[in-house]
């Protein structure tokens, strides 16, 4: 028998394997769910499009500021419009300093599409963004309409509402 006991291995058996194989598994299907993937990309996608609007947004408060009236296409009252129909206020923008030459290529078309801009006044502007994410929908500032007037407390925020914005005014 002490002759058998010599050749014995030491070691984890074929079960034990799978079986914490399958533990690890059902954790991490666990941590998947908590997490949910998908609405981690749309808080990026977000954070990305608020950041760019308020970038826009600043460029023309400075633009304003400096010369007395909005570039391009911002100049009349004008109704709410995507940023990416202002190619002339953009470029206008960029040459006068206010935004980077690549600032249409670094922000995407996508994400200029999903940013709306608004000139109620010929002194004041409104640039506003639609969340896709449940946080940045149950966020404070997710209370605005897509011109930038305040709605109802029951309407926004509201993780389900689409039609909820966070504005810079």
């Amino acid at each position: 028998m002490k002759h058998l006991d010599k050749f014995r291995k030491t070691g984890f058996t074929l079960i034990e394997l799978l079986i914490v194989i399958a533990l690890l598994g059902a954790l991490a299907v666990g941590l998947l769910a908590t997490v949910d993937p998908f609405e981690q990309l749309k808080k990026g996608r977000d954070t990305s499009t608020r950041n760019t609007a308020a970038e826009f947004y600043n460029a023309v408060i400075r633009y304003y500021a400096q010369r007395g009236s909005f570039p391009g296409e911002l100049t009349a009252v004008v109704t709410t419009q995507s940023l990416n129909s202002v190619p002339n206020a953009m470029s206008e923008l960029a040459s006068g300093g206010e935004l980077k030459t690549d600032f249409t290529s670094l922000a995407g078309t996508g994400s200029l599409a999903r940013i709306y801009v608004t000139t109620p006044t010929t002194e004041s502007i409104v640039v506003c963004t639609n969340p896709e994410s449940k946080a940045f929908r149950n966020d404070q500032n997710s209370k605005f309409d897509i011109t930038g007037a305040v709605q109802a407390t029951t309407t926004c925020p509201n993780s389900t509402s689409t039609s909820c914005f966070v504005c810079f005014k």
